[in-house]
């Protein structure tokens, strides 16, 4: 295993200071909102840098006290500076990385298909501690909550390690590999396995709470809001579940898949399919508000602001939707298809495509 770092003195000087806003897992918290409050939207946008990875990304960045966190095909994951791009420590391994870090209390916490999960320093990007996974590795992202690291894992279980060691708590196993990541909340983890099931599980013991039944594999995360699960399925319909009893509330029949994971703001769930749509639905009912098509099938998940929506499209776009109407304001073109789910911090919006850059957008002129 090789890693390259510098800097170090300067990360942590970073660090040490507490941002405004960060984005620090996928879906920016443990609950799977993928919202934020973060400043006036990017009506016009320029790209502010783009770092080249040398390999696809598919893996979702985490930005915490301006540094840029993410996964690379080309089997490392990076560290950068967000306001220039900079690389300041890359963590080497043997395998790719599909699934997004988590960053929290100086640790990046992060698995690949080289069937080992890690936890590296945020500073230094010196290894902490990895433990075994089984054959297919981690695609998983995890969430990090009250010192436990949870994820799922393609060897068909649901892991909790202690954030600490490394140590494993419990795992729990599926019928099927894990591509969802799990959404913490009313003291239960929430996630969908590939065998077509979301899973309800007591996050202190791993006991079972409920099992959801889909018609097809759910690679989508759960979003617990409201005292509800939502998600959606590779057989064409997001749903939303009571988080008590795992009973169906509503469904939406996008009418095809739904690998794109909800965000949900202000009783609104957003959320994207294959249909080339991004949809807003009424949390308590499943009514549609409004549909917006784009360019080509949303794979990503949607990342809401005070006023915006900004998601990656299939066509090789990232786009900036209005958060009341659904308008497609404007299209940023990078040139291959955009799976990743961008992370919005104050003034940036982040994401990785198909190309192998990581790129950053900013406002064009903005006011002083």
């Amino acid at each position: 295993m090789a890693k390259s770092w510098i800097a170090t003195t300067v990360l942590g000087a970073m660090l040490a200071t507490p941002a405004a806003a960060d984005w620090p897992m996928f879906r920016g918290d443990a609950s799977n909102s993928g919202a934020r409050e973060a400043g006036p939207a990017i009506t016009t946008p320029k790209l502010a840098w783009r770092y080249n990875t040398g390999g696809v990304v598919e893996s979702s960045a985490a930005v915490v006290n301006g540094v840029v966190y993410q996964g690379t095909w080309a089997g490392a994951l990076v560290a950068l500076d967000a306001s220039t791009g900079g690389e300041i420590w890359r963590f080497d391994v043997g395998g790719l990385l599909r699934a997004s870090p988590s960053v929290v209390d100086g640790r990046v916490y992060f698995g690949a298909d080289d069937n080992r999960f890690y936890a590296v320093d945020a500073v230094s990007g010196e290894l902490i501690w990895s433990f075994d996974l089984g054959p297919g590795g981690e695609q998983s992202s995890p969430a990090v909550a009250d010192g436990r690291v949870y994820f799922g894992a393609f060897d068909q279980n649901i892991y909790v390690l202690a954030a600490d060691s490394g140590a494993e708590i419990w795992r729990f196993k599926t019928g099927a590999g894990l591509l969802s990541s799990p959404a913490v909340g009313d003291g239960a983890i929430y996630v969908g396995s590939i065998d077509g099931t979301v899973y309800a599980l007591e996050a202190d013991s791993g006991a079972e709470r409920w099992r959801f039944r889909t018609g097809g594999p759910v690679f989508s995360s759960p979003a617990f809001a409201g005292g509800q699960v939502t998600f959606g399925s590779d057989d064409g319909n997001v749903y939303s579940v009571d988080a008590g009893s795992g009973a169906e509330t509503w469904r939406f029949r996008a009418g095809r898949e739904v690998f794109s994971s909800p965000a949900v703001v202000d009783d609104t769930v957003y959320i994207g399919a294959h249909t080339a749509f991004v949809y807003a639905l009424d949390l308590a009912t499943g009514r549609e508000k409004w549909r917006q098509g784009i360019g080509g099938a949303v794979f990503a998940s949607p990342a809401v602001t005070t006023d915006s929506i900004y998601v990656g499209s299939s066509d090789g776009r990232l786009y900036r939707l209005d958060r009341e109407t659904g308008q497609a304001d404007w299209g940023f073109n990078v040139g291959g298809r955009v799976w990743t789910s961008a992370a919005v911090v104050e003034g940036q919006v982040i994401f990785g495509a198909h190309t192998g850059f990581i790129y950053a957008l900013e406002q064009q002129n903005p006011p002083r």
